[in-house]
């Protein structure tokens, strides 16, 4: 199998919306080495897989959980079956063997990046965040006893998808984002976005799951204009105070983060953050 992008990187901004989503929708993705390397170890063990050990076993690695729901969100189109919103129920609705045939060797982006250790950093910081912000979805989710717990683990790990993307198929404007940002630590994310790409990141990633048609439930989610929807508040909020916390708890916005998260969970501000602390002693992906 050919290890590297088929196609040279984007290096210019896009002309439209549009363009940037044909663009993505139409390229490989690359998903983590380990996860490359234990989708092997389930093939060869394919007799004892059960959707639910696929589904544990790639519940880090956002950009193989996007692969898996974007193959049965077409398989689902095409059989008028329910929605996959996890990978789990994606492999139900596959099954085992039908994943494996749709998912032989892997790319992944270690190799992708390899001798851009700029654009290396870049995902890495991006991975880690997705995991993060997953867990206290999760965590939030499992307190407020939401039915859709685990849904809300995989809205939150696919959350900054596009900007994973981003990455992989044009790591220099990537970079140039994170420089600008660098340079003037006020300066937002969606300008720095508008400034290099004419587009912001939030609405690549809502076209993009539109033109994959991923499920409904998982856009929605995953949109921060719903901010009055409380599963879409627990993602957002989750996603938020794992962006904040990345380098330091002494962020200045995180008393900010856990006044909002206590009063989405009905607890204290000092339970909160000794809640999101305890959650972040887990450990995280990270390339190799």
């Amino acid at each position: 199998m050919n290890d590297s992008p088929a196609l040279p990187p984007i290096d210019r901004p896009l002309p439209s919306l549009s363009a940037w989503v044909q663009a993505f929708a139409g390229r490989e993705i690359p998903v983590l080495a380990t996860s490359a390397e234990a989708l092997e170890q389930l093939r060869a063990d394919e007799d004892s897989v059960d959707a639910h050990l696929i589904g544990e076993t790639f519940a880090s690695d956002p950009l193989m959980s996007l692969k898996v729901l974007v193959a049965a969100a077409q398989l689902g189109r095409e059989r008028r079956n329910a929605d996959a919103e996890t990978v789990t129920s994606a492999v139900v609705l596959m099954g085992i063997t039908p994943f494996f045939t749709t998912f032989g060797p892997q790319p992944t982006l270690e190799h992708w990046l390899v001798g851009q250790p700029q654009a290396r950093d870049g995902a890495e910081a991006v991975l880690r965040r997705s995991e993060r912000a997953a867990r206290y979805a999760l965590a939030f989710a499992a307190h407020r006893m939401d039915q859709d717990a685990q849904i809300l683990h995989s809205a939150a790990l696919l959350h900054d998808f596009a900007e994973l993307l981003l990455w992989c198929h044009a790591p220099a404007l990537a970079q140039e984002i994170r420089r600008l940002q660098a340079l003037d630590p006020n300066l937002r994310s969606i300008k720095a976005q508008q400034q290099v790409l004419g587009i912001e990141l939030a609405a690549l990633e809502q076209a993009l799951m539109k033109t994959w048609h991923l499920p409904p439930l998982l856009a929605h989610i995953t949109d921060d204009r719903h901010h009055h929807d409380p599963q879409t508040q627990c993602v957002r909020l989750a996603v938020r105070v794992a962006r904040h916390s990345s380098q330091s708890w002494e962020n200045p916005a995180i008393p900010d983060d856990v006044k909002d998260i206590s009063a989405l969970l009905n607890l204290g501000p000092e339970p909160t953050l000794r809640l999101l602390q305890d959650i972040d002693r887990e450990s995280g992906p990270s390339l190799r």
